[in-house]
């Protein structure tokens, strides 16, 4: 990946909308160059999808929580059993399987807290290979709009 491909990845992550003339137009080349060049970092999987980044507040779940999960027995049958139930539910932004401590992290962004609390009860810790379960609130994220520039701080509040 040279320089040029690079300035595409880092621009399509900024703003994904933007027509193949402007993207072309900011990065000082032909549109035809620019149009061969997505094409090609698409059809070698570097760009994999375009996606709307949402404001889960705006869509009545503000709170948003990291639930690190210990999975026993340790194989595979429940650590792919465990990941494809929870990335089933509703609830669920991200799964992350994980080595260290934790077998999962999966962020969730619910109602409020009595959602919360639901959810891990009924949801989570009622599963059948379930060994521990904690949970931690998140106050701030922050989430790095592009690969290759400083993050921008976005608040959510619980």
């Amino acid at each position: 990946m040279d320089e040029l491909d690079a300035a595409l990845v880092e621009e399509l992550q900024r703003d994904g909308r933007q027509t193949n003339r402007e993207l072309a137009e900011r990065l000082g080349i032909a549109p035809s160059t620019c149009l061969e060049r997505v094409r090609a970092l698409r059809k070698r999987g570097v760009i994999t999808g375009f996606h709307a980044e949402v404001d889960m507040a705006q869509l009545g779940r503000p709170l948003q929580a990291l639930i690190s999960v210990r999975l026993h027995p340790k194989i595979r049958e429940a650590v792919e059993g465990f990941r494809e139930y929870v990335t089933e539910l509703p609830e669920t932004l991200a799964v992350f399987v994980v080595s260290g401590g934790d077998d999962f992290i999966i962020q969730v962004a619910v109602r409020d807290a009595g959602h919360l609390r639901d959810f891990v009860l009924d949801h989570v810790a009622r599963h059948r290979n379930i060994a521990d379960v904690r949970t931690s609130l998140v106050y701030d994220h922050i989430r790095k709009p592009t690969s290759g520039t400083a993050p921008t701080r976005s608040s959510r509040r619980g």
